[in-house]
């Protein structure tokens, strides 16, 4: 297949692929988002390409990949479009997303990025990295000691970080007399709006005190929650998709039909007005963001480190597991207990099961079973503090971080990886469980954190003595006798 997606051949594309119905020509850039990654290509970027699709023109995207140029590569050749592949079952629904114009490698053009940032049309800056990304401390300050922050700092004209990027062009824009934009995080951190604010702040503190209080008290950054599963995509998804459009497609992405945004409404230049495609605006996206990071991201997490180790490799492999499967219940029945009422945790949690069985989609367990040391204090160690601290039972959140450190000590070179892995050696090669938390800083300075890592240390020798199946068929025993 010689042809390539791109905008002279969309008119050769099949009828039942959907495509942009607008001018990409006439679309201004809105919108900076730092990390173009499949998940921000299959959610916000979904998004407003609906809002373009209804006349919202001022709200295109500028993608920026702050290392790898492999999304650029892609998407260069094809004039930034790229298929949406929406699976369920043996069903698959095309369309052709315009809503991104460009990608800018950072790393390659660090000017070109900030120049971008500093143009008046762009109003919001949206987020999607990984956790490491926002370099924090265990306690969630900036680590000042990191080179790649001690570099922006010494040089505010090359930044390698979405620190630098967005402090200095925040110092262009209020010296040229431009509005500040709103910065959006769409990542999975707790009040990743909060997060955010705090680790400028700090990067601003080195530069320009005075920024640093602009940071701290006027900056527009709302949190969110977002929520659809994006699997890897295979040479298997791009054959496929490529015979189905007639045309190559370098990069689709595939996901899931649900798809869930919520954002509070806190934006200092405007916003799209998306809610007609489903976007939930609040006040305070917290009890929402709890919901999905206790029931889906740690319920993903179980998942993925039981699945490692029962040799399964996809999210709908491990669920489909009898065993496994009942496990995860009792962690969500067990993780509800700390989420606040009010919320409809039934119908979410029906929904979850529906998703996590869809077996149209191959999501790894061994690409969610990355960097745990940055997840699951979220996810797990919070919410199991909480059961223990009102005198509740937490054994199904505990078992989450003894199968993470099982399947650690067992996995073979590049199943999955975590950031602290140099620092962790010793302590998983000893299954050192306190040693652990010392370096992960789980917990760090909480009540009760001894006796939770005493019961997750426990739990890692069953497993690793009885083997992972005795470990939960015995807890499912202790429930059922309960």
């Amino acid at each position: 297949m010689t042809s390539r997606l791109s905008a002279a051949s969309l008119g050769q594309l099949p009828r039942a692929v959907g495509r942009p119905a607008y001018d990409r020509r006439a679309v201004t850039t809105g919108i900076v988002h730092l990390g173009v990654g499949a998940f921000h290509r299959a959610h916000q970027a979904a998004i407003i390409d609906a809002c373009l699709m209804v006349g919202q023109g001022g709200w295109g995207i500028v993608g920026a990949s702050l290392r790898s140029p492999e999304t650029r590569d892609a998407l260069a050749p094809q004039d930034g479009l790229y298929t949406l592949a929406v699976r369920e079952g043996e069903a698959e629904t095309l369309s052709v997303i315009g809503s991104i114009q460009r990608v800018v490698v950072a790393s390659e053009d660090p000017a070109g990025l900030l120049d971008v940032l500093t143009a008046p049309a762009t109003r919001i800056v949206t987020l999607t990295v990984t956790e490491k990304a926002y370099l924090r401390r265990s306690d969630g300050s900036l680590d000042v000691d990191h080179a790649d922050i001690r570099a922006d700092i010494a040089d505010r004209t090359r930044p390698r970080t979405i620190h630098g990027f967005i402090i200095e062009a925040l110092a262009r824009r209020i010296a040229a007399g431009i509005a500040p934009f709103t910065v959006l995080s769409c990542d999975n951190l707790p009040a990743n709006g909060k997060a955010v604010r705090r680790v400028l702040a700090d990067f601003a503190q080195r530069v320009d005190p005075s920024l640093a209080q602009f940071v701290r008290s006027e900056l527009s950054r709302p949190s969110s929650m977002v929520d659809r599963i994006v699997p890897a995509t295979t040479d298997a998804d791009r054959e496929r998709i490529s015979a189905a459009l007639g045309v190559a497609d370098a990069w689709p992405v595939v996901t899931e039909p649900f798809c869930q945004w919520v954002v509070e409404d806190d934006f200092a230049m405007g916003r799209p007005d998306w809610e007609q495609f489903g976007v939930t605006m609040v006040d305070d996206v917290t009890p929402y963001e709890d919901m999905k990071l206790r029931l889906l991201n740690g319920a993903h997490s179980a998942i993925a480190y039981l699945g490692q180790l029962q040799g399964l490799e996809t999210v709908a492999d491990a669920f489909g597991n009898t065993v496994i499967r009942r496990f995860v219940e009792g962690l969500w029945r067990e993780s509800i207990q700390t989420l606040p009422a009010g919320l409809d945790t039934a119908a979410y949690v029906g929904q979850l099961a529906d998703r996590f069985s869809n077996t149209a989609l191959k999501h790894r367990t061994a690409q969610i079973a990355n960097d745990a040391s940055q997840k699951l204090p979220q996810r797990i160690i919070a919410p199991a503090l909480e059961l223990l601290r009102s005198g509740r039972e937490a054994a199904h959140l505990e078992i989450v971080v003894a199968a993470w450190i099982a399947a650690a000590r067992a996995r073979a070179p590049g199943a999955f990886a975590d950031p602290l892995d140099e620092k962790l050696a010793t302590a998983f090669a000893q299954g050192d469980v306190p040693a652990i938390f010392d370096t992960t800083g789980f917990a760090a300075g909480a009540e009760g954190r001894g006796d939770l890592a005493a019961r997750i240390a426990a739990l890692l020798s069953r497993i690793e003595n009885e083997g992972v199946e005795a470990t939960l068929a015995a807890l499912h025993k202790d429930d059922v006798e309960k």
